[in-house]
């Protein structure tokens, strides 16, 4: 019926409600806006515009017809954009933020190494935290998390995160194990800092184990494996890190209140970039590869 081209000189009426500032903005002249918007008109059956003292106006058809002209608009931006990405090759970096623990046991994986391989002008660079780092403000371009997270991110699922109960052998063999999460009060117990409440290990102990006694409480991931390993404390671990590491033992568990999904986020702007698309297309297929890592 029509063309996008069409729909330019109707949308910048709409904007500047003049012929003339319509004219300029499109770089065409002012007898060429009116000519494309009658033809635009002719073709459609309805009038979109009529002239009035102050400018020009919308009718009832051109209100109408408006929302949807700009989401055209819209769309046929975002394909310019995405066609002048993918004209260029690939290159630049990806700022990935996760968990400390991950990222040594990431690049021991090799994986970066095959998606370099595949891409060899993109660079992955972590970027680590004891905080969610803000993706809409730009702090990094994808987050694997495993916990609540921003609505206004889009990702996929990649791996469950498993948590259990671990100890150090030398503890176990001083002070046996919890044959029950009850029997977890008679011990002392290690797990992150009150800074951390609304943590869902933190919750949950406090559930199960109100009047247990906390020898060890840390900010971080890996602090708790030092105390735990240090014969501290019993605490919660995941299982990806616990299950890998010889002066662990686990004892209970996977705990199923503890379990989440491991996910890969961006921000719905950055999704779809080249560089980010090609990240997270690579992070999907290797879903396989990637278990040991996140869920052990």
């Amino acid at each position: 019926m029509f063309d996008w081209n069409d729909l330019k000189p109707f949308l910048a009426v709409a904007q500047h409600q003049s012929m003339i500032a319509a004219g300029k903005s499109l770089g065409l002249s002012q007898s060429t806006v009116q000519r494309r918007l009658s033809e635009l008109e002719r073709r459609i059956g309805r009038a979109l515009i009529v002239r009035h003292p102050a400018g020009y106006r919308l009718t009832a058809d051109g209100l109408s017809l408006l929302p949807m002209a700009q989401k055209v608009a819209r769309a046929v931006a975002e394909l310019e954009r995405y066609l002048d990405d993918t004209a260029r090759e690939f290159d630049g970096v990806i700022r990935v933020t996760c968990p400390e623990p991950l990222v040594l046991r990431i690049v021991q994986s090799k994986l970066l190494d095959a998606f370099h391989a595949r891409h060899p002008k993109l660079r992955v660079e972590f970027v680590t935290s004891d905080r969610y780092l803000d993706l809409s403000q730009g702090e990094a371009d994808v987050a694997f998390r495993s916990g609540d997270t921003d609505d206004e991110l889009v990702g996929r699922k990649i791996a469950d995160s498993l948590w259990a109960i671990y100890a150090s052998p030398d503890y176990v063999e001083r002070h046996g194990r919890p044959a029950t999460v009850q029997d977890m009060t008679q011990h002392p117990l290690v797990g992150f800092e009150t800074t951390f409440s609304s943590h869902r290990m933190l919750t949950w102990l406090t559930e199960v184990a109100p009047a247990a006694r906390f020898a060890v409480r840390n900010n971080s991931v890996l602090g708790l494996v030092s105390a735990v390993k240090s014969g501290a404390g019993i605490g919660p671990l995941p299982t990806a890190l616990g299950d890998a590491d010889d002066g662990l033992v686990r004892i209970l568990g996977p705990i199923p209140e503890l379990t989440r999904s491991w996910r890969i986020l961006a921000h719905p702007d950055l999704r779809r970039t080249p560089r980010i698309a090609a990240f997270f297309d690579f992070i999907v297929e290797q879903r396989a590869a990637l278990k040991p890592i996140f869920t052990g």
